[in-house]
């Protein structure tokens, strides 16, 4: 990916999700992936694709269990009652 497109998208997502805290990084050495950071912290890559004449960009977000707010506890199930027949 060019630095052009890297710079293209960034502006495109940061428009679109209306904030400054997203950066897209260039990898260190070819062949690495280009990552997508909020904030200073990796959620995702971005990938390019070129199919058929026409060139798309995907971003894929990855969530850590360990980064979720924990659950909320979750409402007690009824107890089923037994019929006799």
């Amino acid at each position: 990916m060019t630095k052009s497109e890297i710079e293209r998208v960034q502006a495109y997502l940061r428009r679109l999700l209306g904030t400054e805290r997203i950066s897209i990084i260039p990898p260190k050495q070819a062949g690495m992936s280009v990552e997508v950071e909020a904030g200073g912290e990796v959620i995702g890559t971005l990938h390019r694709d070129a199919e058929d004449g026409e060139v798309s960009y995907a971003v894929h977000l990855t969530i850590l269990e360990e980064d979720l707010p924990p659950a909320a506890p979750s409402a007690p199930t009824p107890p089923t009652s037994k019929r006799r027949r």
